[in-house]
């Protein structure tokens, strides 16, 4: 069986490939993230492959072997909205979403070893989701469980903000941090089966 590797730390990318029936193990390469691009799709994508490509650097891999990274920003009005650096910037970014639609993207690298060569498929997600209108109140009482300190956007949408989700246009999976729908496309796309 051919060894698949998530070259990401999220606890949230681990749970829908497992979800997914995917067997694999989970090593972040830990690299510096170098942003050269200024569109969010190519920011994604530029990012995911960074990530599968310190994986790889890490270990001798060996044959058939297939890397899979990811990354995964919010964007609202054309600004990047990353990881809050705070309570009050968390309390912010969600004050500048309540009732507005923005957009996640989520690029995807996935790297096989083939021939002693990587080949490398990347492409990137892109999903609209809308809030309702949430008071200033509502939106002091979820930064306060601590909950979007670690999230793209400041919240998580199979969380508590998940509460005030309007709507959403595209894959909910993209939202969460992964469009494993469009993985399985690519990979099946390409001859690789994630699956057994």
């Amino acid at each position: 069986m051919r060894k698949i590797i998530l070259a990401s730390a999220s606890p949230r990318r681990r749970e829908l490939l497992a979800n997914a029936g995917v067997i694999f193990q989970v090593c972040p390469g830990n690299s510096e993230e170098k942003i050269t691009k200024e569109i969010p799709e190519d920011i994604v994508k530029e990012l995911s492959l960074q990530k599968a490509m310190a994986t790889a650097l890490k270990f001798d891999m060996e044959e058939g072997t297939v890397i899979l990274g990811a990354d995964t920003i919010v964007s609202f009005d054309n600004k990047i909205l990353g990881k809050p650096k705070n309570e009050e910037d968390a309390v912010n970014t969600l004050s500048m979403l309540q009732g507005n639609t923005h957009q996640v993207y989520t690029g995807v690298t996935v790297m096989e070893r083939k021939d002693s060569k990587w080949e490398t498929i990347t492409f990137a997600e892109c999903t609209d989701v809308s809030f309702y209108p949430v008071s200033e109140e509502e939106i002091r009482a979820y930064v306060a469980t601590g909950e979007p300190m670690d999230k793209a956007g400041s919240y998580g949408i199979q969380g508590g903000f998940g509460a005030y989700v309007k709507g959403i246009r595209g894959d909910y999976t993209n939202v969460v941090g992964l469009p494993v729908g469009r993985l399985f496309y690519e990979t099946k796309k390409h001859g690789i089966e994630l699956r057994g």
